[in-house]
């Protein structure tokens, strides 16, 4: 410690400083405590500045031992011997990063829903800790129930039921599935105000590792051209990432009948009943327009350009007539630089029923280089990887018709009024659905789904879309400024190792990451030990709404 004076005009005060070494490894210093000011002390401690300064000299000195005291008290003892074997069947391995996802399971109430299923079934074993657990397995390491279990036994905080209980909790958690939906969707305005009044729609499908259809997995077409059964899932997301609801349906169905039954659940259960509905061309047939226009919701949908009538195909191919998005300025879009970086759009009026709808056609010149540059790649090898001499059966008149197409694409809606930059950016939130589910399928592994029973194969997907909600509220209460990649490997790395039964050492790599997560939720586990007390206290704080 040391003494400080800061000097004004009128006066001057003395303080006790600390010196420390910050994160960035910089010597600096705070002040801890004010003395006072001079014309002050100076009738206690005077007659002259110098006596001042010598009491001051004094206290710093106090403060130093009281300091050195302090930290002494804080220090932790451990021995070890190197000729004792460590005890029999005890664990040292911790993971810490579901702290995290409980301080958001709990925000969002889920806990709250689980008494609820409990109140309603009677059922003696804990449904709170089993759902909990298998969405924090879920995200810290995707695998079988059966596995999970023994996941959650490797968490700070031991599972208070048996595996037979967690297969139990499925038959119900299905049942509920609905509801449950519903239920996070009101409780997550707890964390703030939803964005949905943009509504995101799309499906996608889940293979089986059985080899026959039974009941909903019927064979059908599946993106990776697997030969097994598959059902398909159909999700709405609100305007910031976050899902809203999802249901299953057979993969022989076609996906647009998907969307009113969904959506009739959101309007009913949910009590969201103005937004607009926002789905890619397989998902905006005009029957799902015209139900979408109804009450106070609207439709923003992508549209076909090759699907067009002959004469509007025609005057959306055509290069002139568009205008720059940002300035409304006339541009032939023949004429744009190849390094563009700029969009361009032109529209008309669109009533290919009884409808009036907008159609406007997008123009951007970086999407049709890119696209020219993907059709360049793809040119024929031989099995030895030459190019192969291929010129003479190309056929050029359909490369030079896929050509025209380069950079265009099309959306069609009834908002008639709207300003055209905003439905584009709307329409543009779609690859947030995908990303979706890239991170159900990839991250959280949802597939292959090795459950038969349907209530229980419908209880496996709720825990995924649970898990994903988490993730999801993570990501935003981060700002969205590091990947799923960079957050979920933070997470699953954030473990602890148990010292001799007296405390936890984290075993990770301290980052900005880590540092963000602590200041989000309010607890730090980054110390260099911390003792079972200590931790038993940060476990509580996950807790706390």
């Amino acid at each position: 410690m040391k003494v400080t004076t800061s000097k004004s005009k009128n006066s001057e005060s003395f303080y006790i400083a600390k010196s420390f070494i910050n994160d960035k490894g910089v010597s600096t210093s705070v002040n801890i405590r004010k003395l006072g000011t001079l014309k002050e002390l100076i009738k206690e401690h005077g007659p002259t500045r110098d006596d001042v300064m010598a009491w001051a000299r004094a206290e710093a000195k106090l403060e130093t031992m009281k300091d050195k005291a302090e930290n002494e008290a804080k220090k932790v003892k451990i021995t070890f011997n190197t000729d004792a074997k460590i005890k029999y069947d005890r664990q040292a391995f911790h993971r810490g990063g579901y702290l995290f996802l409980q301080s958001m399971y709990y925000a969002l109430h889920i806990d709250k829903i689980c008494r609820k299923l409990k109140d309603k079934y009677k059922f003696e074993y804990d449904i709170n800790s089993i759902l909990s657990d298998m969405l924090y397995a879920r995200i810290l390491e995707p695998s079988s129930k059966r596995s999970s279990y023994n996941i959650a036994n490797e968490f700070l905080e031991k599972p208070s039921y048996s595996l037979h209980d967690v297969y139990r909790a499925l038959s119900v958690l299905g049942d509920e599935c609905d509801f449950i939906q519903s239920e996070v969707y009101k409780n997550s305005r707890f964390l703030g105000s939803r964005n949905d009044k943009i509504l995101y729609y799309d499906c996608t499908n889940y293979y089986f590792e059985i080899s026959q259809e039974d009941g909903c997995k019927k064979y059908g077409k599946s993106k990776e051209h697997r030969p097994n059964p598959i059902v398909q899932m159909g999700m709405f997301m609100d305007g910031d990432g976050i899902p809203l609801a999802f249901s299953l349906f057979p993969e022989n169905s076609n996906e647009q009948t998907s969307v009113k039954p969904l959506e009739e659940k959101i309007l009913s259960q949910f009590g969201c009943q103005k937004f607009i509905y926002c789905s890619d061309a397989g998902l905006g047939a005009e029957r799902i327009r015209e139900y979408n226009h109804m009450g106070k919701r609207a439709f923003i949908v992508t549209q076909s350009i090759k699907k067009l009538k002959a004469e509007e195909r025609a005057w959306a191919l055509n290069k002139c007539g568009f205008k720059n998005l940002y300035d409304d300025m006339s541009t032939d879009i023949s004429n744009l630089p190849y390094d563009d970086k700029g969009i361009y759009y032109k529209e008309i009026p669109y009533t290919p029923r009884e409808l009036h709808q907008r159609l406007i056609v997008v123009y951007s010149p970086k999407y049709a280089s890119y696209q020219k540059t993907i059709r360049g790649k793809q040119i024929a090898v031989t099995n030895d990887g030459e190019i192969a001499n291929i010129h003479d059966l190309l056929d050029n008149e359909k490369i030079e018709n896929e050509a025209l197409f380069d950079g265009l694409y099309a959306v069609s809606t009834d908002l008639l009024d709207d300003k055209v930059s905003d439905i584009i950016h709307v329409s543009e939130g779609r690859w947030e659905i995908e990303e979706c589910f890239r991170i159900m399928k990839t991250d959280f592994e949802a597939r292959p789904v090795f459950l038969q029973k349907e209530i229980r194969i419908k209880a496996h997907f709720l825990t995924c879309f649970l898990a994903l909600i988490l993730y999801r509220c993570i990501e935003q209460k981060m700002s969205k400024r590091y990947t799923c990649t960079e957050i979920l490997g933070t997470i699953r790395n954030m473990n602890f190792a148990t010292v001799q039964e007296q405390g936890y050492i984290p075993i990770y790599k301290r980052t900005a990451i880590t540092d963000k997560l602590h200041q989000i939720f309010g607890f730090n586990t980054d110390f260099q030990f911390m003792t079972k007390q200590e931790m038993r206290n940060i476990q509580k704080k996950s807790k706390e709404r």
